[in-house]
């Protein structure tokens, strides 16, 4: 293992506490999943104490109950993680993947489920009581089911080994749900090809793309309808039950909340509009409005909250280019989108990138001294 150098006094960001309920808009995980992070990060040689310590933890408030932490606290200690212990490759292992991954009462839910696809279809919902930084998807395909992963909510790079163990993590349960040795027909990552994929071959055992559209891991129709041994469809309601009203603590369960996710889902498309959302949450327009209202809030500002978010982390991604960004976003031409990150952040959208990557984020706020060594 090499040794990171400590972060500088002006770099550190000063100790907190899990908050139990998160400030609006601020995009978390929850302690229960940084818990197992950890003990992964212990299991690959890493200094843990020393780590929480440097990236202005206290380690304390890990055992605060529905502790949660920001995106970009976890961002960092990735960052410092990967830097620190010199492997490329950190928690791409499908055994420490097994071990140490926590999905705690999502977890116990998806074992009680019927078979594969309606099992980790669940996480379509309730992946935010793990994170709500974290969206998961499945999509359809000739030759079986898509699982899908995406981050946003943060201001600083994701790390590409955050996203790699986090895949590989609901590959292993599918394995353990299923008791079987489960092989996917493809794994898809965004980003560059490595000098050497035998590491991500043998964690998912299969071909891995590289530079694709998505993070993403592909198994077979035969694999996503069988059985699972554990199926209960009693604890599976008594677990659901438990995890609406974490989603209603969470704010996920109201209807500015389901808007944001719609809207996310179609901006690739353009930009949508509010009848097109309302039929894609199953509801009439007018009801969408009414909804709306009650909770003082208007499409527009959801729309412009949601593009502000995932501007953040499109623009943290160097893989984007400028005009790329506007499109995700579904900006019918790039100088309105230059006209929002300057309403957003002050700065237009190259300024604000370069600030990102040359150490400092927005609003005078810096990045860890993990992100300058990589």
């Amino acid at each position: 293992m090499t040794s990171g150098a400590q972060i500088p006094r002006h770099l550190r960001r000063p100790q907190r506490r899990g908050a139990c309920v998160p400030q609006p808009e601020l995009r978390t995980s929850s302690a229960d999943w940084l818990e197992g992070v950890l003990g992964m990060f212990e299991a690959e040689g890493l200094d843990v104490p020393a780590l929480l310590r440097d990236a202005g933890f206290d380690p304390e408030s890990l055992h605060q109950q529905n502790a949660r932490f920001p995106v970009d606290e976890i961002t960092m200690l990735w960052q410092l993680a990967v830097s620190r212990v010199g492997k490329p490759t950190l928690g791409l292992n499908r055994e420490l993947a097994s071990t140490y991954s926590k999905l705690g009462t999502v977890g116990h839910a998806m074992a009680c489920a019927p078979d594969l696809k309606t099992s980790l279809g669940s996480l379509t919902r309730y992946m935010a009581v793990i994170s709500d930084a974290t969206t998961f998807s499945m999509n359809d395909d000739p030759r079986g089911s898509w699982m899908s992963l995406e981050h946003s909510g943060g201001s600083l790079p994701i790390p590409r080994q955050r996203v790699e163990y986090a895949l590989l993590t609901l590959f292993t349960f599918a394995r353990w749900a299923a008791r079987r040795d489960l092989q996917p027909l493809m794994v898809e990552f965004v980003y560059p090809a490595p000098a050497d994929d035998r590491p991500h071959r043998e964690a998912f055992g299969c071909d891995i793309r590289f530079n694709c559209s998505a993070n993403r891991l592909l198994l077979s129709t035969v694999d996503m309808t069988m059985h699972l041994p554990t199926h209960h469809p009693a604890l599976a309601e008594m677990h659901q039950h438990l995890l609406e009203d974490q989603l209603t603590q969470l704010g996920q369960t109201t209807t500015s909340s389901l808007v944001c996710a719609e809207i996310a889902r179609r901006l690739q498309q353009g930009e949508p509009r509010r009848q097109d959302v309302a039929a894609g949450l199953g509801i009439a327009e007018r009801t969408l409005q009414r909804r709306l209202q009650e909770e003082s809030v208007s499409f527009q500002s959801l729309l412009d909250r949601t593009r502000r978010e995932l501007a953040q982390q499109y623009l943290a991604e160097q893989r984007h280019t400028l005009t790329d960004v506007a499109d995700l976003l579904g900006f019918v031409d790039t100088s309105n989108f230059f006209r929002a990150c300057k309403r957003w952040f002050g700065l237009p959208p190259a300024q604000y990138r370069a600030r990102i990557w040359q150490g400092s984020g927005p609003a005078g706020r810096m990045l860890p001294a993990g992100a300058l060594l990589n």
